[in-house]
């Protein structure tokens, strides 16, 4: 299926997510934001993914934001219809309820890398190049490249690419973390099928579960962390079927306290 500039393809358990603006590198507008919020909107509803994949169309996984996009806002304008926004559909994509895998098939820079940051794993082809350019704008990384990239990379490693402006290349990136494996031109997407076939089999509750604690443990988003954890947990108990039971028939409920 097809939501904007997002193609979205079903493969057995696993759902395959393509940014499609390859004239563009895939460089990010306010459409394709709009259309990456539809696309994890739709793989959280399909209850058959167990995982998904992230990759971009062409010779580019995602060359940022399109400066086009955002250049001629006003300061105002650009602070919340762009970086909020950005900010809120970024989060909506780490938090996604299955794991995500970063399939980067080529350069991930400044937004691009953000994007790539909101993957539980990535995986880069050897060609390609990742960093944080935007201060060489005059500008600062706006969708979490300060945040969510400092709390799973380390912060020395984004100083480096934020204040330095150092670019790396895939090999140096999984030196130092940001990926997780380097495969051949053209065979980023494969390897991430692959990876992905190998979380797939295993049990989907406890994939959910385990990357709720994960994300609590790692400070990223502890409240909704622990409210779908104890919620999860207190909707298999009787007491709640005694209490939507007891509302309904208009009664005081009779809790028991059984789990």
């Amino acid at each position: 299926m097809a939501s904007g500039t997002v193609k979205i393809d079903i493969e057995g358990h696993v759902a395959i997510m393509t940014v499609c603006r390859p004239e563009k590198l895939n460089a990010l507008d306010l459409d394709m934001l709009k259309a990456l919020a539809d696309a994890a909107d739709e793989v959280e509803a399909t209850a058959q993914v167990r995982v998904a994949i992230l990759t971009g169309e062409g010779k580019g996984f995602s060359a940022g934001g399109d400066i086009k996009a955002w250049g001629g806002m006003r300061p105002e304008e650009f602070g919340h219809a762009w970086v909020r926004h950005g900010h809120r559909i970024f989060e909506r994509l780490a938090t996604l309820r299955v794991p995500m895998i970063a399939a980067l098939n080529g350069h991930a820079l400044g937004g691009g890398l953000e994007l790539a940051g909101v993957a539980d794993i990535r995986i880069a082809e050897e060609q390609i190049k990742i960093g944080l350019p935007e201060t060489g704008l005059g500008m600062v990384p706006g969708w979490s490249g300060t945040q969510r990239l400092v709390k799973r990379f380390g912060a020395q490693v984004v100083r480096r690419m934020a204040l330095g402006g150092e670019i790396f290349t895939a090999e140096e990136a999984r030196s130092l973390g940001i990926v997780d494996a380097v495969t051949t031109t053209g065979n980023a997407v494969a390897a991430a099928k692959d990876y992905a076939a190998r979380i797939a089999s295993r049990g989907p509750a406890a994939l959910e579960v385990v990357k709720l604690m994960i994300t609590s443990a790692s400070g990223e988003d502890n409240g909704t962390a622990v409210e779908a954890l104890g919620s999860i947990l207190v909707a298999k108990t009787g007491d709640l079927k005694e209490g939507v039971a007891s509302f309904s028939e208009k009664r005081p409920a009779q809790f028991t306290g059984e789990w």
